[in-house]
């Protein structure tokens, strides 16, 4: 018994230095940079993350939030800051709710370029924040090659499409996917024909009204994946016009937003009758 409880401390010392090293990108940086001086509860009882412990496809990662309270003008979450910690730009969206949401709820596919903690904050109407985080075992999911059809990709860029739950209700929460076409380049990327790393071109705005009110409005960035589709919820009143808009852009650096610049705005309208 007592050389048990003296080997307990040295086997447990690795473990321990191993899960301050993962957590030491958030701690020495991260959270100085988005949450200065702020306090964080850790806790899953807001939001929870769904993500694969080993991924297979690095730049195809599929990521769910799922909120464990419902959007009420009372109190609701407000705004998810999504992370990769050890991603080369770790910023992978802001995230804004409204009660007309529903529930904020999210899902989306994302790049992991190495092992990493995934993690999500959330912002109530009244300023608390919650964490929540998951480590996901990937490698290489932002320099990923293009592939061969990126011509392809071009013609088709800008296109969107909605897809509903069947039997929408009104005054109930809906669950929606948006797909858009955009090969959401990283800018750190290889083209497999010309062999030229193609400079960044991505997705940085996207917002989603349901007659003229906001629904999700979002900030993303590189870690986006090609083609990216998010599943979203909103509280149809009716009938209406269900509208997406985004914006995409280019920096000269994959990791730095000093110099970018806006190329296009595309929209979407897809009329609801619950």
């Amino acid at each position: 018994m007592r050389l048990s409880k003296l080997l307990l401390p040295l086997l447990l010392f690795p473990m321990l230095a191993m899960a301050a090293q993962e957590e030491s990108k958030w701690t020495n940086e991260l959270k100085q940079q988005f949450f200065a001086g702020k306090t964080i509860k850790e806790s899953d009882d807001v939001i929870s993350i769904d993500a694969p412990y080993r991924a297979e496809d690095p730049a195809l990662v599929p990521v769910k939030i799922i909120s464990k309270i419902p959007q009420t003008p009372n109190k609701y979450i407000k705004k998810i800051l999504v992370l990769v910690d050890k991603n080369p730009f770790p910023f992978v969206g802001e995230f804004e709710f409204t009660p007309a949401s529903g529930k904020a709820d999210l899902a989306m596919r994302v790049r992991v370029n190495t092992y990493s903690y995934i993690r999500a904050i959330a912002e109530m109407n009244d300023g608390a924040l919650y964490m929540t985080k998951k480590f996901v075992k990937a490698s290489g999911g932002c320099s990923a090659p293009i592939g061969a059809d990126l011509d392809a990709a071009m013609k088709r860029l800008g296109k969107m499409k909605f897809r509903l739950d069947e039997g929408v209700k009104s005054g109930e929460p809906t669950l929606a996917q948006l797909l858009i076409s955009h090969p959401n380049i990283t800018g750190m990327q290889m083209d497999q024909v010309t062999r030229f790393v193609k400079k960044s071109h991505f997705v940085d705005h996207l917002k989603v009204t349901f007659n003229d009110q906001p629904v999700l409005t979002a900030k993303t960035d590189i870690a986006i994946s090609a083609d990216p589709n998010f599943r979203f919820y909103f509280v149809p009143n009716g009938a209406g016009e269900l509208k997406a808009e985004f914006t995409d852009m280019t920096c000269e650096s994959p990791t730095s937003r000093d110099s970018c610049r806006k190329i296009n705005r595309y929209s979407k309208v897809e009329q609801i009758n619950p």
